[in-house]
């Protein structure tokens, strides 16, 4: 019987099960999913530090309420005067349950603050995903090398590289969320980001009479459907494949080149 000698041939006896029918198209693409979340690390999916919305414990009620109901999330990072300095997490139930519109004043925030968990960039998802399920949290505080916050996780992020984007009538496609910046010359770019604002983001000029999203462009620079860490050079930009399946690639590595790389590659 044959046996797969890594998780690419793995994927390859997949394929050719799905192509003979013998289970459909959604389960293939979370296998891929489930064999990708044990190589992927929270870095590469975290939301950055800069684009967390956050509640200041010394701010009065009044002031974080109309945030918290315009964003509609369920949970939110206290911080204390600084990002950096994650107190804890508030939950928006709680703060339903709590909170008296008539009688503001008995409202302490402090009260209802849940303590919040904190993990490494480095850590593996599958493990972050196990220890969501023990721990019934359901967001992380991501913090740096020097201890301070990076950014945060949610399962619900975790869970969009098995099944695919979990889409509510909260979500909004915005270019914020398109694109992820990690430093000043990588960044963390979805799949289905409109090459338009790809453009818009990097003042670049990529055309967009054949493709409208940054993965059609990125497979045609390909020229084949890339597998997770395969990587192309084109037109200034490395992109890294970091999760992709049997359809689609969702979510890639991309770095500016240096002009020296720049000039390498022309």
């Amino acid at each position: 019987m044959f046996t797969p000698k890594d998780q690419h041939e793995l994927v390859d006896v997949f394929r050719r099960s799905q192509h003979r029918g013998l289970f459909g198209r959604d389960a293939l693409d979370m296998m891929e999913g489930v064999l990708q979340v044990y190589d992927m690390r929270v870095r590469d999916i975290m939301i950055p530090r800069s684009q967390m919305e956050v509640v200041d414990r010394s701010q009065p009620v009044d002031q974080f309420l109309p945030m918290v109901i315009e964003t509609a999330h369920s949970r939110f990072p206290v911080i204390d005067g600084d990002r950096d300095k994650v107190v804890g997490i508030l939950l928006a139930k709680d703060l339903l349950q709590n909170f008296d519109p008539d009688h503001q004043q008995g409202f302490n925030l402090r009260d209802v603050l849940r303590p919040p968990i904190f993990i490494p960039e480095s850590k593996r998802l599958n493990v972050l995903l196990r220890e969501f399920r023990t721990s019934r949290n359901h967001m992380a505080i991501v913090v740096d090398e020097y201890g301070g916050a990076a950014g945060l996780v949610t399962i619900e992020d975790v869970l969009e590289q098995i099944v695919g984007d979990i889409e509510d009538e909260h979500d909004i496609d915005e270019v914020e969320s398109m694109i992820l910046p990690r430093n000043d010359s990588e960044f963390v770019v979805r799949g289905h980001c409109a090459l338009e604002d790809f453009n818009d983001y990097f003042d670049t000029d990529f055309s967009t009479d054949d493709y409208d999203t940054v993965a059609g462009f990125v497979v045609a620079a390909f020229g084949h459907l890339p597998r997770r860490g395969e990587h192309v050079e084109a037109h200034g930009f490395r992109f890294e494949v970091l999760h992709a399946d049997s359809r689609r690639v969702h979510l890639l590595k991309t770095e500016r080149l240096s002009e020296p790389a720049r000039a390498a590659e022309s």
